[in-house]
C-alpha cells in the first residue's frame, strides 16, 4: 500500500461515526475550559426556570397568538360629550378644561336649572352644595326619570356622604381637590358602562309588556289583547317612553325634549296623549299627574 493510500484510509476511519453513536464522536473538554454561554440543554419551548417562555425564549407564545388575533390596545379617550356642570361655583376653570378635551359644556348654577337642562346632556357633573336645592335631591329627581350618566363632584369627603350620593343614583363620586386626568378617566369609565348597558338593553329583548299592552320596539308595533293599534311615529315614541318607566311619572318637559326635541309647545303633548288614549281604547292607559307629567296606567 502506498503512502498516499494509507493516508486516505486513515482520514476515512477518523471521520466515520462509530456504529454505537448517532453523530461524530464527542471530544473530551479540556480541563479548566469554560463552556460557551450559548449552550442551552432546555427542550424547545421550555423556560429556563420551568415557567412560561419569555419573549426571547425559543418557542415562546406571544399574546397575539394566545388571543387568536391582534394584541389588545388601550381604547382612545372618547371626546365630544355634552357635559352639564351643575353648581354655584361651577366656574369657567372646569368648563375650560373639559372643552380642551373636546367636550361641550353647559353650566347650571343651581338645582332648578339642572332639572331643566339634564335632558340634553350626555353626562352630568353635579355639586352637592347648591343654593336652592339639596344636591342629593336633585340627583334622586334626575335618576327617577333618566339614565343619564351622573358624577357627583363635591368637597364633602366623608364616607357617609359618598354612600348617600351613590345610593341617590350617582354613577361615581369625586371629592375636591382632584386632578383633571383623574376626572377625565372617571368620566370615560362611566361613559363606557353606560354604553355597555345601552347595548345590552338594545339586545334581543326589544319587547315591552304591560298588562294587556305589548310594544315591539324593533318593529314599532303595538297591540292590545293581540289586536294591532296603528300609531304615528311620535305617538309610538311617546308611548314607548312612558312604558320604559312604568313605575315613574315622566315630566312633560322630558317628553318634549326626548320625543319632539324641545321644539314644540305644551299643547303638543296633551294632543298626542289624547290621541294615544283613544287609539288604545281606554283613557286609563295614560294617567295625568297634574302639574308634573304623565305615567303609564293599567287597564
Amino acid at each position: 500500500m502506498s503512502q498516499v493510500q494509507a493516508q486516505a484510509l486513515l482520514e476515512h476511519q477518523t471521520s466515520t461515526p462509530h456504529p454505537e453513536h448517532d453523530g461524530p464522536r464527542a471530544t473530551a473538554p479540556v480541563r479548566g475550559a469554560r463552556l460557551p454561554c450559548s449552550v442551552d440543554s432546555r427542550p424547545p419551548g421550555q423556560h429556563a426556570f420551568g415557567g412560561v417562555p419569555g419573549p426571547g425564549d425559543p418557542g415562546a407564545t406571544s399574546l397575539r397568538e394566545v388571543l387568536g388575533g391582534a394584541a389588545p390596545r388601550t381604547a382612545p379617550a372618547v371626546s365630544g360629550r355634552r357635559i352639564l356642570v351643575v353648581g354655584a361655583d361651577a366656574g369657567d376653570g372646569l368648563a375650560h378644561q373639559l372643552r380642551r378635551h373636546g367636550h361641550t359644556c353647559t353650566r347650571a348654577p343651581h338645582g332648578g336649572a339642572a332639572l331643566q337642562a339634564y335632558g340634553s346632556a350626555d353626562l352630568v357633573l353635579l355639586d352637592l352644595e347648591l343654593p336652592d336645592l339639596d344636591g342629593l335631591e336633585v340627583c334622586r329627581a334626575i335618576r327617577s326619570v333618566s339614565r343619564v350618566p351622573l358624577i357627583i363632584v363635591t368637597s364633602r369627603e366623608s364616607e357617609i356622604d359618598c354612600v348617600l350620593g351613590l345610593q341617590a343614583g350617582a354613577d361615581d363620586y369625586v371629592t375636591r381637590p382632584f386632578g383633571m386626568r383623574e376626572l377625565m378617566a372617571r368620566i370615560e369609565a362611566v361613559m363606557r358602562r353606560a354604553q355597555w348597558q345601552s347595548a345590552a338593553a338594545a339586545g334581543p329583548a326589544q319587547e315591552i309588556r304591560h298588562g294587556r299592552l305589548r310594544i315591539d320596539v324593533g318593529s314599532r308595533e303595538v297591540t292590545v289583547d293581540g289586536v294591532p293599534v296603528a300609531l304615528t311615529r311620535k305617538e309610538f315614541d311617546l308611548l314607548r317612553l312612558l312604558a320604559q318607566h312604568p313605575d315613574a311619572v315622566v315630566p312633560r318637559r322630558q317628553l318634549l325634549q326626548q320625543v319632539w326635541g324641545d321644539s314644540w309647545s305644551r299643547r303638543t303633548v296633551d294632543t298626542h296623549v289624547s290621541s294615544v288614549r283613544g287609539k288604545l281604547g281606554h283613557p286609563g292607559w295614560i294617567v295625568t299627574v297634574r302639574g308634573v307629567g304623565f305615567r303609564l296606567g293599567t287597564v
